[in-house]
């Protein structure tokens, strides 16, 4: 099986960091400048630019530092005020939102409601599915107040507002050019190409002072180019170093290591418009002969925590609130075998009809992760004899809308909200985006109607169990691992730490 990276995408990294591709102006004397390599920014991502109406841009502008959200969420993912100062439901549908009154624009212009109202009125016309999540019937600004009226129930609502795409910029300024994006945050945007981001601290931050003059954020997707950028000097911090290169830097008084546990669940998504995989036994199968455990303790040494369903642990509706089949390979031999598929010609995979049994396991390589977890995947099948046919590309996007896959891995931030609505609603519903496998159970629809409306945490949290119980019941998904998140950097930064919400990276306390 050959995992590759895209070779232009190599090539334009080593350009970078050699000096003679597209990069910042000299450094000033005197100028404090921290320098970033990550894996976490890129077009494979769809986060390459400053527009958070588009895609998922927004990640860039909030992880940045160039834009910041009414809300945000602390180290327990519970949203607390940041633009905004307080928030009162009118009625179950109506939300009122106080605003700081001390807030500019890094374009000068002053954060008021009507700028609020504008941005979001923006937002919604343009993002899909902020569109759906936010389902907007009404907002009103009066000074420095906002009201939101939301065409349902809207208990996930200020959840909601924390998200990236609710990064609130500057509509005067408007979005036609990521470079002139205006937000609120400590730092602005001098320059930006697909691989590298080029930021100013805001002199009129409103939160105080900005540390560090001048980042430089690199996108390196390569994992031994960018541990060597450490390593050399090149860069000052990294994100998304290979597992094996963390060993190089854990215990060196020259680095420290920031880490947090992340509700990002690497998981597969199984097909059901393919004939093999309608079947429950099939699918069942599958889902016991991945070993969680050997794949997050040898695959990722550790740094990460096997799964059951959707959410980590620290989730009322995580870890041991749902249950699944625990790996074993002999039983899922065994449950093949009784739905009629043997190996008849000794060829070491089972078949029926004639026919072996062959899944298509789609994955992208943008994330460490994925293209180890097709190769143990694979390798897991082939014990119960399931042909597993590896397809590792950044153009998944095209494979996914011709349905050219039987399985598909992706890494999702499932609570990005803090809230567990925001995970069904976008993938397991028959009019949610990402329900690529065509997933479809009415207890499933039913109870996510109920979720849509309740306003209390407890009754919340059972029916979010009992939704991802079903999904599990379905075999409709596999989830292998949560994510632990590790930024690597030089002992003398202060100020850049890990969140659980994958967020907030750069900040005004950050620190050379």
């Amino acid at each position: 099986m050959k995992l590759s990276l895209l070779g232009s995408g190599l090539l334009l990294t080593a350009l970078l960091l050699n000096g003679c591709g597209p990069s910042a102006a000299p450094d000033k004397a005197g100028e404090s400048v921290f320098r970033y390599g990550t894996t976490a920014y890129g077009v494979a991502m769809e986060n390459a630019g400053m527009d958070p109406h588009e895609s998922y841009k927004g990640w860039s502008t909030l992880r940045y530092g160039v834009g910041e959200t009414l809300f945000r969420f602390n180290e327990a993912m519970q949203p607390q005020p940041w633009l905004a100062t307080g928030y009162e439901f009118l009625d179950d549908h109506t939300v009122k939102i106080t605003l700081r009154d001390d807030v500019n624009f890094s374009s000068g212009a002053r954060l008021t409601g009507a700028a609020v109202k504008a941005c979001l009125e923006d937002l919604v016309k343009r993002h899909k599915r902020a569109a759906d999540d936010l389902k907007l019937a009404s907002i009103t600004a009066d000074g420095q107040t906002v009201t939101i009226k939301s065409q349902e129930k809207a208990p996930a609502l200020i959840n909601y507002l924390c998200d990236p795409y609710g990064c609130i910029i500057d509509m005067q300024r408007g979005t036609a050019d990521d470079v002139k994006i205006s937000g609120t945050g400590p730092y602005i945007v001098q320059s930006l190409t697909p691989t590298e981001i080029v930021l100013t601290k805001n002199p009129a931050y409103w939160g105080g002072r900005v540390k560090t003059d001048k980042v430089i954020v690199r996108s390196i997707p390569d994992g031994d180019t960018l541990t060597m950028a450490l390593q050399n000097g090149e860069i000052d911090a990294t994100q998304g170093l290979p597992y094996a290169s963390l060993p190089l830097f854990t215990g060196n008084a020259k680095f420290k290591v920031a880490s947090a546990n992340t509700s990002r669940v690497f998981q597969a998504c199984l097909n059901f418009t393919t004939p093999a995989l309608q079947e429950p036994a099939v699918r069942k199968a599958i889902a016991m002969a991945i070993d969680k455990d050997k794949f997050t303790s040898v695959l990722l040494n550790g740094n990460g925590t096997p799964a059951v369903g959707p959410f980590p642990a620290n989730m009322p509706c995580g870890g041991d609130a749902v249950h699944t089949d625990a790996y074993n390979a002999e039983q899922a031999k065994k449950l093949l075998r009784e739905a009629g598929w043997t190996d008849t010609d000794g060829n070491g995979y089972v078949d029926k009809n004639g026919q072996d049994l062959t899944v298509r396991w789609l994955t992208y390589t943008s994330r460490q992760e994925l293209p180890l977890l097709a190769e143990a995947a694979q390798a897991f099948l082939k014990e119960v004899g399931i042909r597993a046919e590896v397809n590792a590309t950044d153009n998944y996007n095209d494979f996914l809308k011709r349905g050219d896959w039987d399985i598909y891995a992706k890494a999702f931030v499932a609570a990005p909200t803090g809230d567990p609505q925001y995970y069904f609603t976008t993938h397991v519903l028959d009019s949610s985006s990402y329900n690529s496998g065509h997933y479809h159970n009415e207890r499933v629809e039913d109870l996510t109607r109920q979720l849509r409306g309740e306003f209390d945490p407890a009754a919340r949290s059972r029916l979010a169990v009992q939704i991802s119980q079903q999904l599990l019941d379905d075999n409709a998904f596999i989830y292998a691992s949560h994510l632990k998140m590790s930024f690597v950097m030089k002992s003398n930064i202060k100020g850049f730490t890990a969140h659980p919400s994958d967020y907030y990276e750069i900040t005004s306390d950050l620190e050379v």
